[in-house]
């Protein structure tokens, strides 16, 4: 699944420059591949532990 993941967001990256280097721009497109790849990284990012998660309460400020 988080290769899938991971290659749907150079998919979305890809557009998102091709379309930027187009003549004419489609402003839809850009913002549908931003907001894919956005998705994207959230969902990755999700599985990553927060750094103060095994901390105590009264260590974290």
């Amino acid at each position: 699944m988080k290769k899938i993941v991971i290659l749907i967001l150079f998919l979305a990256i890809g557009l998102a420059f091709y379309e930027q280097a187009s003549a004419e721009k489609n402003i839809y497109v850009m913002v549908i591949a931003i907001v894919v790849f956005m998705m994207g990284m959230m969902r990755l990012s999700s599985k990553t532990p927060s750094k103060n998660e095994d901390k105590g309460e009264n260590d974290v400020q």
